[in-house]
């Protein structure tokens, strides 16, 4: 879940990370009472809103009301803007960037500093590495003050602006762990001509696996005013998406609708991807997309399948994920079996392949062999198994 500006440096103020005085605008009727000049931003959960004319200046009251009244109406990189925040402008002195990612190589946090914010990071690392500031941390340690200031040294800033930099860095991050967030990034932390350092912009992403332990995150998250996108959520989708809540355990219900005759249940981190794709290579026509993962429960698998089963036009599944360790084989063979057999039909003429290698296969082989289902193990690549699927397709 991608957090809007506004929430996310509400949860940095909750924080002790200083932000702009601001306000949030959703009609231009709103009262509008503020000390002007000020800034207007968009609230879009995605990037460069900037460079889509979605930040700019207003001069006073009344120029507000109309910029208001002309960005609610607009699209900004797909998204139509429910909200808008009119924020304090700040005079700068500098600007920093500061960033809290999730390692998955080392599976520990990451933590980034540069002396250069306001900047496309990406672009920086590539073309001046020694600018860009990183050091791993443990969950348990976190990152003491004294480490954090010892970052911000590396890149050679001093005095004041060292222990008040130091100070929200060490914040930033016990905000990324305690909120269960996979990305907690300040682009820029400005210090003002005042002597303030604050964040002026921020991006904030919640694991969606976490949500549960955040019920003010999760109420959030299912406001549909939140953010208008172009494309409007289908009945399909939003059927799918109440059943990945039908508990916590595990992904089983992140599902994107096609216009295709193959139903798919895929996963493994981009392992999915690669199966859409390849199913599509082969000449197969896929009704969903859909990801699975994290051991989910026969429950949430069994409605899963009836539901892809169900809809309009779709003849067979095809059920391919990478090698697993954090699921099930067999928990997710038997949900599959099951939701065939509840819709009264025959799992080896619906399930055109099965290939999910992983921690307890062989007694998810079992049940697969029992009902004469089409299945593979880790000798077979995701590229062959989707082949195989797509074939079977026409039997």
């Amino acid at each position: 879940m991608r957090l809007l500006e506004h929430e996310a440096k509400d949860i940095l103020s909750g924080f002790r990370i200083s932000t702009p005085q601001r306000k949030l605008l959703s009609s231009p009727d709103q009262e509008r009472d503020f000390s002007y000049p000020a800034m207007m931003k968009v609230q879009i959960p995605i990037g460069g809103r900037g460079k889509a004319g979605g930040v700019f200046e207003v001069q006073d009251q009344d120029a507000a009301g109309t910029e208001l009244k002309n960005v609610l109406g607009q699209t900004f990189r797909g998204y139509k803007p429910q909200n808008v925040l009119l924020e304090e402008k700040l005079e700068i002195e500098a600007e920093y960037f500061l960033s809290v990612i999730y390692d998955t190589v080392q599976k520990e946090p990451l933590v980034i500093f540069s002396s250069e914010g306001g900047v496309d990071i990406e672009t920086l690392a590539r073309e001046a590495p020694e600018k860009i500031h990183k050091l791993h941390i443990s969950v348990r340690e976190r990152l003491p003050e004294y480490k954090a200031r010892d970052i911000v040294a590396e890149a050679g800033i001093s005095g004041k602006a060292l222990l008040g930099i130091g100070s929200v860095l060490s914040r930033l991050v016990d905000a990324f762990l305690d909120c269960d967030a996979t990305v907690a990034e300040i682009n820029p932390l400005v210090l003002s001509s005042k002597g303030q350092i604050q964040a002026a912009d921020c991006h904030m992403e919640i694991d969606d696996d976490a949500l549960f332990r955040h019920k003010d995150l999760q109420e959030m998250a299912k406001d549909s005013n939140r953010a208008g996108s172009l494309r409007e959520q289908t009945d399909f989708e939003r059927q799918a998406e109440e059943i990945d809540n039908l508990d916590h355990r595990g992904v089983a219900g992140r599902v994107i609708q096609f216009d295709g005759d193959i139903g798919l249940i895929i996963g493994g981190g981009g392992a999915s991807l690669t199966a859409f794709d390849a199913v599509q290579a082969h000449g197969g026509k896929p009704a969903n997309y859909c990801e699975i993962g994290g051991n989910p429960s026969v429950l949430k698998v069994k409605e899963l399948t009836k539901l892809i089963l169900s809809n309009p036009g779709v003849k067979k599944i095809a059920v391919i994920m990478n090698v697993t360790s954090n699921t099930r084989v067999d928990l997710v063979a038997r949900g599959i079996v099951k939701g065939v057999l509840e819709l009264e039909r025959d799992p080896a003429e619906a399930i055109a392949v099965f290939r999910i290698p992983g921690a307890w296969e062989e007694e998810g082989f079992q049940i697969l062999k029992k009902y004469g289902i089409t299945f593979c193990d880790r000798t077979v690549s995701i590229d062959e198994a989707a082949k195989i699927a797509v074939a079977n397709m026409s039997n």
